[in-house]
């Protein structure tokens, strides 16, 4: 923990809390993305793990009993041999593999919700496919904390208002991250160090969740997400940059 660390982590910490408290924590993924730029990406996804959970449950209240359970439950069931499946892959991937995995990850997402289709599809997906999109999310959020993205691209088409959107998105990864703490501590991904960076971010982590519910309903998604998918973007090229040179 470096004055390199101190100086990106926060701002990091902060923006996966903005993104889980009022935007559907779609991209608060990109704080571990951010993180694997100053220290190893799965010191990244377990420093993050603990924090996302608290900005979780720091959500679930002011948004509580608004989400879709039927399609929360989908994705959820979806996810758990994905979680089974990414605890059977992680040790075997390497900081470098995880970079480019990360780094494909953030340019896809910013392509998918860029491409004319994406903001022009009407059509509910079918149940089948939301079990195969919770799968993918238990999966790269294991492996990443990057599930928020398939999640999206079922939930998205399935017509519900933002609020709704994003109390269903808050339920699923509240569960989805819960079911990966034990798993993570199997694999010895925390550590004591890692523990006392948390607690010294876990205020940023709520001021962020603060900050995303307040503007929930004053920040117009047109004009939070370009940035969004701007630094996305930028961020990805450097990890895939940095992991194949």
């Amino acid at each position: 923990m470096d004055l390199e660390f101190f100086l990106v982590a926060p701002l990091a910490v902060l923006f996966a809390g903005v993104s889980k408290g009022g935007f559907g924590g779609s991209v608060a993924f990109v704080a571990s993305a951010i993180l694997a730029l100053v220290i190893p990406p799965a010191q990244a996804v377990g420093l993050m793990l603990p924090l996302l959970m608290l900005m979780d449950l720091a959500t679930l209240r002011p948004f509580w009993g608004q989400w879709d359970m039927a399609q929360a439950r989908i994705l959820i069931l979806g996810g758990l041999p994905g979680i089974a499946m990414g605890l059977a892959l992680f040790s075997v991937i390497s900081d470098d593999m995880l970079r480019v995995l990360l780094g494909v990850i953030a340019i896809g997402f910013v392509l998918w919700r860029n491409w004319p289709w994406a903001t022009t599809r009407q059509t509910a997906f079918p149940k089948s496919v939301g079990y195969v999109a919770g799968f993918v999310a238990g999966l790269t959020s294991f492996i990443s904390h990057a599930g928020g993205p398939p999640a999206a691209m079922y939930l998205l088409p399935q017509g519900m208002g933002k609020t709704r959107y994003h109390a269903t998105v808050t339920l699923v990864f509240w569960v989805i991250n819960a079911l990966k703490f034990v798993p993570y501590a199997f694999l010895g991904i925390f550590t004591y160090e890692l523990f006392i960076a948390d607690l010294m971010l876990a205020p940023v982590a709520l001021i962020g969740v603060w900050i995303g519910v307040r503007v929930h309903d004053v920040i117009p998604e047109a004009v939070f997400f370009p940035f969004i998918y701007f630094c996305l973007a930028a961020t990805g090229v450097k990890l895939i940059f940095d992991a194949l040179t």
